[in-house]
């Protein structure tokens, strides 16, 4: 009878058929993992101690056994390690590392970069076109930091993973033809790792990218630079150190300094155009290849400078996020010209700030008449503020009519006051005593804000000149005169501009209608000068010649009105208050 699974016809396969197939299946299972499967060689040492210490022996008693064993044991060891000692230890399988740490330079008429096999790094990276403080090329590499941090290009393995096997590892160079390049690998047998530079003899613009896998299997990393970025001559490097990153979805630019991550990375990752570092005037920005995302994490080192040996906060950045990972990289000055050239989503680098639709402008007009007329970015200041200057005349002159009507109304506005002087602020006849002011003004068509309209359109042009300063790099080293660079204060021990400012800016108050009949309210504004330089004396010494060069600019237009329209009468002090008679009785 034939089962209820089992088909008419079919013979049931029999037990000892089953083992039968199955020790064949084995042994050929066996035989064919030798050529697919290859086995870690054992540890040469305990493989060795293992086999010298069990001499082969006849069978004795118990006693008399354990002591064999121990002269045994005792003669075995010494034999393992005269044998390890005459026998080389076996290569591990698939380990590629070089034997002592070497050096590679790049040296082309841009940069001067160098590299070390030693975590397949960067040790170095010069600007020979730009000057620091000290007047050497531009070192981009915070040399300080080097013995506190990664140097810049190391591998930062996520979920803590340790990535020292891979930073200290030495790798193996094979440089470039031309001497513009270096691939660099190495393995352990298992963690695997490959970097390659490609660098340009007449350009910024390098090709990186760099390979992590595990047995095989690729291991998301990212590439690092810590420890700062950008001009180690800068006083003050933590306030102008920036991570950065331009996110295409939002069309922004994203900023993070050090205080950002001080309680730990912060990481974002997105489509972005490209991401890295700057300073004022430098970036070193990574430009994926492709439209794939990419992650960027921002780190806040404590680490020294070569102005400051105690540690401050620097920004830091990882960049990448894949197993493979691969981009163009930009490092070297934020110019608008080169960056365009080099990739047009670069120009993105140079932030203008909220006034950017004015400083952006403001900064083609200075370039073109440095370029074109004076050749010089100081002259080119004074020229451009004078222009501004000419153009807002008509704003001037009716902020000085109305500074007028307002000086000839005083004694009818203190006339006013008196009559209202004894009410409080929240007394009803308070909005009578405004009333009446307001329908004075009306009467005469004086404007008690007229006065402010220049300086509230100066605001505005201040910031953008300020903005200019800090982020052209045209103007970084621009000399003026007795001043080396306007993008910075003056390296006097007395700061000349601001101290002139602070005189032509008594001259101009003396010359401006006096609105005010308060004598203590014109002793405060004589103090206002020195407030101003005080503010200024920190400036950049370029933003101090613009306001210094409006300042003249104003004070002509003050002599030449006072010409048309006849020099201001001061305003009528006002009266003593009567004396009290004390009756005697």
């Amino acid at each position: 009878m034939t089962p209820n699974n089992q088909s008419p016809g079919k013979k049931d396969v029999s037990m000892e058929t089953r083992l039968l197939l199955a020790f064949l299946l084995t042994g050929l299972l066996l035989f064919l993992t030798q050529y697919f499967y290859k086995p870690a060689p054992p540890a040469p040492n305990t493989a060795q101690t293992t086999q010298t210490t069990g001499t082969p022996a006849a069978k004795s008693p118990a006693v008399e056994n354990k002591a064999e064993s121990k002269v045994e044991t005792k003669a075995g060891t010494k034999a393992a390690s005269t044998a390890a000692a005459a026998e080389p230890t076996l290569p591990v399988p698939g380990a590629i590392h070089a034997a002592k740490e070497e050096i590679f330079t790049v040296d082309t008429a841009l940069y001067r970069i160098v590299l070390s096999n030693k975590g397949a790094v960067v040790k170095s990276w010069i600007l020979k076109n730009y000057k620091d403080d000290k007047g050497k090329p531009v070192e981009l590499v915070n040399q300080a930091a080097l013995s506190k941090t990664v140097a810049p290009f190391s591998i930062l393995l996520q979920d803590d993973q340790p990535d020292t096997v891979l930073n200290d590892a030495l790798f193996v160079a094979t440089p470039a033809s031309g001497g513009l390049g270096i691939d660099y690998e190495f393995s352990d047998g298992h963690t695997a790792c490959k970097k390659s530079f490609r660098f340009q003899q007449d350009g910024y613009l390098s090709q990186v990218s760099s390979e992590v896998s595990n047995n095989g299997a690729p291991v998301p990393h990212m590439v690092a630079w810590r420890g700062g970025f950008g001009d180690p001559t800068v006083t003050s490097p933590e306030s102008v150190e920036h991570a950065l990153y331009f996110d295409l979805a939002k069309n922004k630019l994203n900023v993070n300094t050090s205080k950002t991550a001080k309680k730990g990375p912060v990481s974002a990752e997105g489509t972005y155009s490209f991401a890295g570092l700057e300073d004022s005037f430098f970036t070193a920005v990574f430009l994926p290849k492709g439209t794939g995302s990419f992650e960027i994490t921002t780190f806040s080192d404590s680490v020294p400078t070569l102005l400051n040996p105690k540690d401050q906060a620097l920004v830091g950045a990882g960049i990448g996020g894949q197993g493979d990972n691969r981009f163009s990289l930009y490092v070297g000055p934020k110019d608008i010209d080169i960056l365009r050239k080099v990739d047009p989503k670069l120009e993105q680098v140079v932030d203008w700030g909220w006034f950017g639709m004015l400083a952006k402008p403001l900064f083609v007009m200075l370039n073109w008449t440095s370029d074109h007329i004076v050749h010089n970015y100081g002259w080119s200041i004074v020229l451009v503020t004078v222009v501004l200057s000419m153009l807002l005349l008509p704003l001037k002159f009716s902020s000085l009519k109305s500074a007028r009507k307002m000086q000839e109304l005083q004694p009818q506005i203190a006339a006013i006051n008196e009559k209202y002087k004894n009410i409080g602020l929240r007394d009803p006849r308070k909005a009578e005593q405004n009333q009446e002011i307001m329908e004075l003004y009306k009467k005469h068509g004086a404007n008690p804000l007229g006065g402010c309209v220049p300086m509230a359109i100066q605001l505005p042009f201040f910031y953008a000149f300020y903005k200019v300063l800090t982020v052209a790099i045209e103007m970084r080293g621009a000399h003026w005169l007795w001043i080396s660079d306007i993008s910075r204060v003056e390296d006097l021990p007395i700061r000349m501009l601001p101290v002139i400012l602070i005189v032509t800016q008594f001259f101009a108050q003396k010359l401006t209608p006096t609105t005010s009949m308060d004598p203590t309210q014109q002793k405060m504004m004589l103090i206002m000068p020195l407030g101003l330089g005080f503010v200024f004396y920190s400036l950049p010494a370029g933003l101090v010649l613009y306001y210094l060069t409006s300042n003249l600019v104003s004070i002509g237009q003050q002599l030449l009105t006072n010409k048309i329209m006849g020099v201001p009468a001061p305003p009528p002090k006002p009266a003593a208050p009567a004396k009290r008679k004390i009756s005697r009785n």
